[in-house]
């Protein structure tokens, strides 16, 4: 009797202390955590959303080349943001502003420190660069006396650098995270697919001289990317590694900004995946051979659909001479601008010429980070949609060439895309 008096009593306080830890108002059933707020992916500004289908991929039309490289497969891809544009010269000038602001603020010890003894940069204090200590504070910033022309305190391009982290997830998942009573000395750490790099941000403005051989193209290295003539341009002269450096600040910049409100954070930016922009660029028409839907270049009134190099070789024809505005011509039906010509566009996919053959039908991709010691063949990304020194040709939808991931080029930009954290098909924002 005691022994059932005691227990009873145990049962009790149980109940008790349970009750006022609020972990019985679920009356003991499977209801998941308490306090979690209904979330919705938001439309980042300036995106359109491109819906969770199916396709075929590849060419639709003649392969001139007989390359062989884009044989018909269908696949399908999960719905995502893209850009509706390509990244302009002023938005990319953002991302080197940050930068520069955030060197000189770690410089000049505008910093912040967190309680878990962390820094970050502090920017509610105001530089007033024009001051003498200020400027003899940022010296190392600046062009040396024998590299200065003009302006003494005008910014070394090549001291702008951005550096981030990340984590391999395709090293990660071919390895096994072994159990507590294993042998340590075996144990893959989390630190070994922790990655960091550091990269020149600032756009290559040689390009135009470097890419034509007896042309006079200065008048663009010169004012190209900063005149606010050129703002709503599409930036060029960015290599692969720029444009991936690119993409993850402004996923840190985004997050960093929704965990200040307490919102939860998102999917990374990122550029798309080959079967991403073709996807894109096709609309949701399939077997298109153009983004607008059409088989050929020009429309109803005879005009050009996109800037490139029409006929043999008059380039103003088409309404554009050198890369354009990046709304310049009629957007495709998912709202793209430019997904044809104005500029070659970097994907994040290595090229291959047999991939086709091997990739997945879910979210196809080819997925290789290539180091600076292995091969060139290696370090080949594709590139999509042709651009304004292109012939038509290379403007079909299912045409793909590459670059290489170092290379700067004067018709090669990019855009962003940001996958969409939706719970179905139908759950869009």
């Amino acid at each position: 009797m005691n022994r059932f008096f005691n227990y009873g009593i145990g049962v009790v306080l149980l109940a008790f202390v349970l009750e006022g830890c609020g972990l019985s108002s679920d009356k003991g059933q499977l209801v998941g955590t308490p306090n979690r707020k209904p979330w919705f992916h938001q439309q980042p500004y300036g995106t359109v959303y491109v819906p969770t289908g199916t396709f075929h991929m590849g060419q639709s039309d003649e392969d001139i080349v007989y390359a062989l490289t884009s044989r018909p497969k269908q696949v399908s891809i999960q719905a995502f943001f893209m850009d509706d544009t390509e990244i302009t010269n002023d938005e990319y000038r953002q991302f080197v502003y940050w930068v520069r602001d955030s060197i000189a603020r770690t410089t000049l010890g505008l910093v912040i420190t967190n309680n878990n003894g962390t820094s970050r940069v502090d920017w509610k204090e105001k530089i007033e660069w024009g001051q003498a200590d200020v400027r003899t504070a940022l010296s190392d910033l600046y062009y040396s006396e024998e590299d200065r022309l003009g302006d003494p305190y005008q910014i070394d391009k090549r001291k702008l650098e951005y550096a981030w982290t990340w984590i391999d997830l395709h090293e990660a998942a071919k390895h096994k995270y072994l159990k507590k009573d294993q042998d340590p000395g075996t144990d893959t750490k989390r630190s070994s697919f922790i990655r960091r790099e550091q990269e020149q941000i600032y756009p290559d403005t040689l390009v135009f001289i470097r890419d034509f051989t007896y042309s006079y193209n200065e008048p663009l290295t010169e004012t190209y990317f900063f005149h606010p003539s050129y703002d709503d341009y599409p930036v060029v002269g960015v290599t692969w590694d720029k444009a991936k450096a690119f993409c993850a600040w402004r996923t840190n910049y985004l997050n960093q900004y929704l965990t200040s409100v307490g919102e939860p954070t998102v999917n990374p930016y990122r550029l798309p995946t080959e079967a991403e922009w073709e996807y894109a660029a096709r609309g949701g028409r399939d077997f298109n051979k153009f983004p607008w839907g059409t088989p050929y270049l020009r429309n109803a009134k005879g005009c050009f659909l996109a800037n490139f190099k029409p006929l043999r070789g008059n380039y103003i024809e088409d309404g554009g001479y050198y890369p354009v505005r990046t709304t310049a011509y009629f957007p495709n039906d998912y709202g793209l601008y430019c997904m044809a010509g104005n500029v070659s566009e970097w994907t994040s996919s290595g090229f291959d010429e047999s991939i086709f053959a091997l990739i997945d039908d879910m979210n196809s991709n080819y997925h290789y980070n290539a180091a600076d010691s292995e091969p060139e063949s290696l370090k080949r990304k594709v590139i999509k949609g042709g651009s304004w020194k292109d012939v038509g040709y290379y403007l079909e939808n299912g045409v793909r060439a590459h670059e290489f991931q170092d290379s700067a080029k004067s018709y090669v930009g990019f855009r962003c895309v940001m996958t969409y954290m939706g719970r179905s098909i139908n759950d869009r924002p």
